[in-house]
């Protein structure tokens, strides 16, 4: 119980997570059923809360990364499907992150196919969606001038 209240004193924690936390550091004589009894207390007691350690995970991570990323990581850390789209569905906007990390990364539409293409990896590594993606570089073109300053149009894709 103290090495677990120990760790939630640092921050939030999943279910999942705190259990295979607390399983790495078992000392002799504790059992998987001691670890899932200390859990449980925890819940019981408003501790340990999966929604919460949702809310906070995506309040930090949501201004680099999309609704993907963050949902498929949620996952992974053992919380519940419904708990994921609530939470997902009360982040900032995705479109408005996207043009943010966007511009931090780029800062310029892409000139040819292959930085395109590049600039669309880039953020579907970072977990947006195609849709928003798109959305994001045509507002990035809409953004950018007719002509540039010897006043020769260029091509936008």
């Amino acid at each position: 119980m103290a090495r677990a209240v120990d760790a939630l004193s640092r921050r939030e924690y999943s279910r999942l997570e705190l259990t295979r936390r607390l399983m790495r550091s078992l000392a002799e004589g504790e059992t998987f059923d001691d670890v899932e009894d200390v859990v449980g207390t925890l819940e019981k007691r408003g501790y340990l809360s999966d929604e919460r350690y949702a809310q906070t995970r995506v309040r930090v991570r949501s201004e680099r990364y999309g609704n993907r990323r963050l949902a498929h990581e949620l996952r992974m850390m053992g919380v519940d499907g419904e708990i994921v789209r609530e939470t997902l569905a009360n982040a900032p906007d995705e479109f408005e992150r996207a043009m943010s990390v966007w511009q931090k990364r780029f800062g310029e539409p892409p000139q040819d196919r292959r930085e395109r293409d590049r600039q669309v990896r880039f953020l579907a590594s970072r977990g947006f969606a195609f849709d928003i993606i798109e959305r994001c570089l045509r507002a990035a073109h809409s953004r950018v001038p007719e002509d540039d300053e010897d006043g020769d149009s260029f091509a936008v894709d």
